[in-house]
């Protein structure tokens, strides 16, 4: 890898990071249309049409005929599947702020999958910069005065579930890359996903007897913008440079990246939503990009 390309994850890391981050507003606006599993059904959709034509015209390249398939699958399985099952189920039991805290811990959680599955040792200074990052995570919902912590045990072990399962997929994926492309495993992860939520939806539909208006809400275009953004730019782009890092450096390092996604999601308040922006919004965004900084500067060399 040359000088230059050295920095390719990073970039892909900033990038997701960034495309994540604005997603929160765009799923907030089609959830005004749809339902959930209503928009994960057109999300996927969308990213499966765009991917098929990238693959028709030659654009992309995608062979799936390794043996060791399996993996791909049971990868999907847990990002999107389980991973945005238990983050739907868990914010509806939950508040905002428990919710939040959760998912705040998916690097800590890859980490200990890190060293436990694929024996990676981070030194003691990656783990202090990892808790830093996420310490700023919870120093901003500190701060705000949104730490509500109550009795919703059942929603904050659904929310652990999501964060398994990020940690999980963290995990998978830097092995799928060693036999299939970033756009190989991006390629399945959004058919099964599509396969899934669209197979929910449509039973959904089914049973409330109105499968007749199953793409009425297209009519909207608020939902078309929505699912433009999800589909194409969060779910194709996203995932694959998501899948593309993860493929280039150690799941702990990759991992920190996603705690960017608080940085961007608050920036994109002020500036879209109007949002208010406080000193402890400077602060925990500082230690976050302190820790983001920090896990990857005291890494190891990783040669491919």
């Amino acid at each position: 890898m040359s000088k230059y390309e050295s920095f390719f994850p990073y970039l892909a890391g900033l990038c997701f990071s960034i495309l994540f981050g604005l997603s929160f507003i765009f799923s907030k606006e089609g959830l005004d249309v749809l339902d959930p599993f209503h928009l994960l059904t057109f999300r996927f959709a969308a990213a499966v049409f765009l991917l098929n034509v990238l693959r028709y015209f030659k654009i992309i390249k995608i062979e799936l005929k390794n043996k060791r398939m399996k993996t791909l699958f049971f990868l999907s399985l847990f990002q999107p599947v389980i991973y945005f099952i238990c983050e739907m189920i868990g914010l509806s039991k939950t508040t905002a702020s428990e919710a939040g805290m959760m998912i705040a811990l998916i690097p800590v959680a890859s980490v200990i999958m890190a060293v436990l599955v694929l024996k990676e040792r981070p030194s003691k200074m990656q783990l202090f910069f990892v808790a830093c990052s996420v310490f700023g995570v919870f120093f901003i919902m500190a701060m705000a005065g949104s730490v509500d912590v109550g009795d919703n045990f059942v929603g904050m072990i659904i929310l652990l579930g999501a964060v398994f399962a990020a940690a999980t997929y963290n995990i998978l994926a830097r092995k799928s890359s060693l036999h299939f492309s970033s756009i190989e495993i991006t390629y399945v992860m959004m058919t099964v996903g599509f396969l899934v939520f669209s197979t929910i939806s449509v039973a959904q539909h089914i049973l409330a007897d109105n499968l007749m208006n199953f793409f009425q809400p297209l009519g909207h275009p608020q939902a078309l913008i929505s699912i433009f953004y999800l589909g194409f730019l969060s779910s194709v782009v996203g995932f694959f440079m998501m899948n593309y890092m993860l493929s280039k450096v150690e799941a702990t390092r990759a991992s920190v990246f996603s705690n960017l996604i608080t940085i961007v999601t608050i920036i994109a308040g002020v500036v879209i939503l109007n949002d208010p922006f406080y000193w402890y919004h400077l602060i925990g965004g500082t230690l976050i990009i302190a820790g983001v900084w920090g896990t990857n500067y005291f890494s190891k060399p990783t040669t491919y």
